[in-house]
């Protein structure tokens, strides 16, 4: 479960670069971060999700 803790702290801290990013108006690097942010975001749900239903939803 740690692994899923560590990826969405990663996720809120592209998310945060993304923001950074665009407010000083790099918006290429915001679009890179913003990507980057969906796949972490996305990659610990998914794996908390699976890992939720292995154990038989408790």
């Amino acid at each position: 479960m740690r692994h899923v803790y560590m990826r969405g702290i990663m996720g809120l801290i592209w998310l945060a670069a993304a923001v950074i990013s665009g407010v000083s108006g790099n918006f290429q690097m915001a679009a890179l971060y913003v990507i980057l942010t969906v796949a972490f975001l996305y990659s610990a749900y998914a794996t908390w999700k699976k890992e939720k239903d292995s154990r038989g939803g408790r």
